[in-house]
């Protein structure tokens, strides 16, 4: 009974922190130049003329004409400086945005990182202080950016981002727009010397700003809003009470490549099907205890446990000699409905050998309502 009382003050104290949080807009892009910051800006003077008090809390116009005429008549609030290894830099001032309270503020590039010594190590973290603090926020992102989808970003563009964001920010979003642009529209803006200065132009067109890279991009972009689209759905309109709510655990070793996919796939589901909670499970067995286990071994799984809590899940590690037996009671014990394990990477005779375990964890997911996704 107490437990019950406990559990419905905590729900009636959530509801008041959301009604008092700001509100979040997110405008996400399939690459640079396809006109994020110069609809943010648009949006702000469009508040302003309605009697709404809108400024600017950081701005990169990247020096492209048409957007920074934008600025003129919009309230900028003054960045901070500081001396970074003998170096004047810029940073948005978000205890002076806090101070101001604005009603809007608006927010570029979202995946920054904050100079080394800042209080917060990411803009997203600076901006959620903002939101906490009841201000109203507009900010912008390229699908790029995105920590789930880092691996396919460099399949198709062959770069590895560095600065990512988690797909919880753009779960929390109150609004997410996509700016969409045609391939060819946006390799005229390109041409144009719209979205880089002259001698930068030959070399994107080279690389990043392939036809066929912008194609999927601009997939990705399309599938990540409307997936946003049906999260929002999902949560705001009554759902059948008989309809499965699906319950995800990534099963991963300490092979780093594989479980780094495995993670950022399971993360990508969890977020599809609005899985409120998923997991991530990691069996140690005796061969690779904190005395065994090679260094590097240990410190790779170390990063991976971060990714996969910066993505949302439960970390689960457990020490035990059988892998499927260890996989299915964990499953059984938190209403695990899938399970997703990477594909096995090995030459014919270890597979042989290794049937055996294969075969347990089958045999046993075949009498349950289990379902096992092998991700490639």
């Amino acid at each position: 009974m107490e437990s019950k009382r406990e559990d419905s003050v905590q729900h009636f104290l959530n509801l008041i922190q959301k009604s008092r949080r700001g509100k979040f807009k997110i405008y996400i892009g399939m690459s640079a130049g396809v006109g994020k910051t110069f609809r943010m800006l648009q949006e702000a003077h469009s508040l302003l003329k309605n009697g709404i008090d809108v400024k600017i809390g950081f701005i990169e116009t990247h020096n492209r004409k048409e957007t920074h005429e934008l600025l003129t008549g919009l309230p900028v609030i003054p960045r901070r400086h500081l001396f970074y290894k003998g170096k004047e830099l810029e940073e948005m001032d978000v205890q002076a945005i806090i101070s101001l309270r604005p009603e809007v503020v608006i927010v570029d590039e979202l995946a920054h990182t904050n100079i080394e010594g800042s209080k917060n190590e990411k803009r997203w973290q600076d901006v959620f202080e903002i939101l906490e603090a009841g201000i109203n926020v507009i900010s912008a992102v390229n699908i790029q950016h995105i920590e789930s989808l880092n691996e396919e970003i460099k399949h198709i563009t062959g770069i590895e981002v560095k600065e990512r964001i988690p797909d919880s920010v753009l779960a929390q979003a109150d609004e997410v727009v996509n700016i969409d642009l045609t391939a060819d529209e946006l390799i005229s803006r390109l041409k144009e010397g719209k979205i880089y200065k002259a001698e930068k132009i030959e070399m994107a067109l080279k690389n990043f700003f392939k036809n066929e890279h912008i194609l999927q991009l601009r997939e990705l972009a399309l599938k990540e809003v409307a997936s946003q689209v049906e999260r929002k759905v999902e949560i705001e309109v009554p759902r059948n009470k008989n309809t499965r709510h699906e319950k995800f655990m990534a099963c991963i070793s300490s092979n780093e490549a594989t479980a780094k996919k495995v993670i950022r796939k399971t993360a990508r589901l969890a977020n599809y099907y609005n899985s409120s909670k998923w997991y991530v499970l990691y069996v140690q067995l005796p061969h690779e205890s904190a005395d065994r286990i090679a260094l590097d071994k240990q410190r790779h799984l170390i990063n991976n446990f971060k990714l996969a809590t910066e993505l949302g899940a439960e970390v689960i590690k457990i020490e035990h000699t059988r892998i499927a037996k260890a996989i299915i009671e964990q499953a059984d014990s938190k209403g695990i409905t899938t399970l997703c394990i990477g594909k096995p990477r090995m030459n014919l005779m270890k597979i042989i050998l290794s049937t055996s375990a294969f075969k347990e964890l089958l045999n046993k997911l075949s009498s349950s309502e289990i379902d096992l996704i092998i991700l490639s």
